[in-house]
C-alpha cells in the first residue's frame, strides 16, 4: 500500500487534463475517458478537478500498480460540469500543485456530489453538435 490516500483536491487545466489522460490510456489504466472524446468536449480553457477517491491495485501488472483512481470534475464546452473517473499514478497526482484552499475544496466536492455523469450527460443529448 501507498498508505493513506491524500483527501485533497487538485485543480489542472486541460493541457495537464489531456497529459494525465494519454498517460492513463498509453499505460492501459480501465478508468479513463476517450482522448478524442476529451479532446471534442473538454473546455479548452477551464479548470477541471482531481479526487483520490480510492488506491486501485493490479496484482498482474505490478509495474503500474498502484494507481489512484480519481474522481474527476470535467468541464465540458456548454460549460457544464459532469463527472469522470481517471486512473492516475500516485507519483503524477503528488506532483500536481496544491493552489485551492479549504473553502474552494469543500465547494469543488459540493459539486461532485450532485455532477451528472458523463454517461448521463451523452445520453440526455447535451452535448454540442
Amino acid at each position: 500500500m501507498t498508505g493513506v490516500l491524500p483527501r485533497t483536491i487538485r485543480a489542472i487545466d486541460t493541457e495537464r487534463l489531456m497529459f494525465l489522460e494519454k498517460e492513463a490510456a498509453r499505460l492501459g489504466f480501465s478508468q479513463r475517458l476517450s482522448v478524442g472524446w476529451l479532446r471534442e468536449h473538454a473546455a479548452v480553457s477551464a479548470v477541471h478537478y482531481l479526487f483520490p477517491a480510492l488506491e486501485h491495485r493490479l496484482g498482474h501488472r505490478p509495474q503500474v500498480s498502484p494507481q489512484w483512481r480519481c474522481e474527476l470534475l470535467l468541464t465540458v464546452r456548454t460549460g457544464e460540469e459532469v463527472l469522470s473517473l481517471l486512473d492516475v499514478l500516485p507519483a503524477r497526482f503528488q506532483g500536481l500543485a496544491e493552489t485551492l484552499d479549504a473553502s474552494e475544496k469543500a465547494a469543488t466536492a459540493a459539486r461532485m456530489r450532485t455532477a451528472c455523469s458523463v454517461r448521463e450527460w451523452v445520453e440526455q443529448g447535451r452535448q454540442p453538435s
